[in-house]
């Protein structure tokens, strides 16, 4: 009886999940008409996402989209590797207690250091930039700790092994640790991507031009009552910015549930 309830529950939250998704999916390849009935003959139509690319520059939210996530998570795979690296195989004075500090930044919303944030992008004259946006987040205590808790599992007579032919720590550390590691990195690429390239309130802060804008930012200035409201439009540039992430998703779904489980704390 218990496993039918929660058999029954996990449907039903499910579909409350999924519909949203239906709706937008239905309204974006159909025409506007058809956008608050349904009939199940309603003529299909590309006309939306045309109309949606051709009413904002959404070409430019895309390349200003792909260049900041690619610029984090290039620069968080070098930092959260070498930080990782240290932290699950070197004895340094204060390890313990900076990794706890590490620890308590996954416990401060990156929304409390807005203000600060900004005061140190103007600072810098960083303001209104894609650099701007992506420097707070560069440094990732989540990675940090998916990495350590990875790299802690890997025997150490592979590391000694290799350091007996002759390795130093880097090559170790790119030939032994990365490669054995590889569905980690997958999955924490994709949370990082995902995150970034749904990230909102910092970029709305910092930037206010079309040249540094991503895409949800892009979206917002889109679909704001002076742009006038048109389901149909508006649910197919959300398609639009949303679609290569659930692409990705699907691709690499398994990698991204597997690593998980493998990634736990031991």
């Amino acid at each position: 009886m218990t496993r039918a309830l929660e058999t029954i529950g996990a449907w039903l939250l499910a579909i409350l999940w999924i519909l949203p998704l239906a709706y937008a999916f239905w309204t974006a390849f159909h025409p506007p008409e058809f956008s608050t009935r349904f009939e199940l003959f309603a003529p299909l139509t590309l006309q939306n996402f045309v109309n949606a690319w051709n009413a904002a520059p959404f070409a430019r939210y895309f390349v200003n989209t792909v260049m900041l996530v690619a610029l984090i998570l290039g620069v968080q795979l070098v930092l959260v590797t070498l930080a990782a690296y240290a932290f699950a195989r070197y004895e340094f004075r204060g390890r313990d207690v900076m990794f706890a500090l590490v620890l308590v930044q996954l416990m401060i919303m990156p929304d409390v250091l807005i203000v600060e944030n900004y005061r140190t992008m103007a600072a810098l004259d960083l303001t209104d930039t894609i650099t701007a946006i992506g420097l707070p987040y560069m440094a990732s205590a989540f990675g940090i700790f998916l990495l350590r808790q990875t790299f802690k599992t890997i025997p150490r007579e592979l590391d000694e092994a290799a350091r007996v032919e002759g390795a130093g720590s880097l090559r170790v550390l790119w030939e032994v640790y990365v490669p054995l590691s590889r569905p980690v990195y997958i999955a924490y690429a994709l949370v990082s991507v995902s995150y970034h390239w749904n990230n909102f309130l910092w970029p709305l802060i910092v930037t206010n031009s079309v040249g540094s804008r991503p895409l949800t930012v892009g979206l917002q200035v889109f679909s704001s009552t002076d742009q006038g409201i048109d389901w149909s439009i508006i649910t197919a540039a959300t398609l639009l910015t949303s679609g290569p992430l659930l692409v990705a998703f699907l691709l690499f779904q398994r990698q991204f549930v597997q690593s998980f489980m493998r990634a736990g704390i031991r």
